[in-house]
């Protein structure tokens, strides 16, 4: 039976590498604001004391073919998981992603301060110590800057999480191993485990720059995209132009035999029709290009892009107002661009039901607050109860998972909120993302 000096001891050891794990995430994520971030350490702490318990559970259970050492070990990193996403508010293979980066580092800092028999406690402060100069030669050589990028959701965290868990199992394996090792092969093992880090923290970064690399790529699609787009409206309007010169000619002798026969009223009211007539021809397309130059969230761009090229194929009128640039929000940009595609594509399809189809989509951002509202003709009815079901459509049963997941987003965003509005055949979404709580 375990005596208390050995669970007080166990505890201190848990505790120890819990800290060492807080301080690698710091570097992992290239975290500044460090002091925010500890003080939701204390809720760390529990997780050691809970290890303990979970020991002292498995040390009087049944075999059951398992180590009981890695049972304890995967449960302390799903609770080291769950704190990390409650203080990043990271979404969980973001937070899982990062933890086992950290694990890894923790893990070869252990086995390194395990080289030199130390007391307990000149062990303890050779373990936190080797923690701190990881991190911090690890913030200088930037690596949360690219470790950071694989936690967006466009470099597909969810894959990199599992990668990086099953690399954090074989480093528990090597861990593991350690004291079956032959006292002539440390040295061996020692270099081992140290090159088995490297080689991992390169990989990330590798892969960070795989996907940096992809997605310059695909903002240089974008601005392609946006200068034919440009190109295409600066046609149409050399175009119109030049129809509106052939059209003044004739226009002007008009205008000419009114104010020489002293028609004052009737000249105010075709200069008026002229007036309104090139801001209906010319007006909405130099429009459209400044409003679209004001969007400076490429993904945010890219989506609209995208989204108006489609609407104009389906013979969907679309306006964009974009008055204001708008350069960030306070929210995963990849969730609000997911929120943003499932408002427009349900405005779309819903206006396509409609005589006359238009969609109005006005972005507003103001001191770090961002505004959207989506706006569409709609022809069928609304049951306000079940359109945030999932698998309710105004299409049939089983159609609908967009409002759904819209809801499902939002909910992960206390600063975030979202209201639906209808009549007179219109129907309005809003979304508003406050800035920094």
């Amino acid at each position: 039976m375990l005596s208390l000096s050995d669970l007080f001891a166990g505890y201190l050891d848990g505790l120890t590498g819990h800290l060492a794990l807080a301080v690698y995430v710091l570097a992992a994520t290239d975290e500044r604001a460090v002091w925010r971030r500890l003080k939701k350490l204390p809720l760390l702490f529990l997780s050691p004391l809970a290890a303990i318990l979970l020991s002292l559970g498995l040390y009087g259970a049944p075999e059951w073919g398992i180590n009981p050492y890695y049972i304890n070990a995967l449960a302390v990193l799903l609770m080291c998981t769950l704190w990390v996403r409650w203080t990043w508010r990271f979404g969980f293979w973001q937070a899982l992603a990062a933890t086992c980066m950290a694990a890894i580092f923790q893990v070869a800092g252990s086995t390194v301060s395990s080289m030199v028999p130390l007391p307990f406690a000149a062990a303890i402060g050779l373990h936190l110590g080797i923690s701190i100069a990881g991190s911090l030669l690890l913030y200088k050589l930037r690596f949360g800057r690219w470790f950071r990028l694989l936690l967006e959701r466009g470099a597909v965290p969810r894959r990199t999480a599992l990668l990086l868990l099953a690399l954090e199992v074989v480093m528990e394996i090597f861990l593991r191993l350690s004291n079956g090792v032959q006292p002539r092969f440390l040295g061996f093992y020692y270099l081992l485990v140290a090159a088995a880090t490297v080689l991992i923290a390169v990989l990330a970064v590798y892969l960070a720059q795989r996907f940096d690399t992809a997605r310059k790529m695909q903002a240089q699609q974008d601005a392609i995209a946006q200068q034919r787009l440009y190109e295409q409206d600066l046609e149409m309007i050399r175009r119109e132009v030049r129809t509106f010169r052939h059209d003044y000619k004739n226009l002007l002798a008009g205008l000419s035999r009114q104010a020489g026969e002293g028609e004052l009223e009737g000249l105010c009211q075709t200069l008026s029709e002229l007036d309104a007539g090139f801001d209906l021809r010319l007006g909405k397309k130099i429009q459209a290009s400044t409003q679209i130059g004001n969007l400076q969230i490429p993904e945010v761009r890219s989506l609209l892009l995208s989204k108006l090229a489609a609407m104009e194929e389906k013979g969907v009128e679309c306006r964009l107002e974009a008055f204001y640039p708008v350069a960030a929000v306070e929210m995963d940009v990849w969730d609000f661009v997911r929120c943003l595609g499932i408002l427009t594509d349900n405005a779309m399809e819903a206006a396509l039901d409609t005589e006359r189809p238009w969609v109005e989509i006005v972005l507003l951002a103001e001191d770090g607050r961002v505004f959207l509202r989506v706006s569409n003709t709609y022809a069928n009815s609304i049951e306000p109860r079940k359109m945030w079901n999932e698998g309710w459509s105004t299409k049939g049963a089983g159609r609908g998972v967009g409002l759904s997941s819209y809801q499902q987003i939002l909910e992960k965003y206390p600063n975030a909120s979202a209201c639906a509005s209808w009549e007179n055949g219109v129907f309005v979404q809003e979304m508003t993302v406050e800035g920094r709580l």
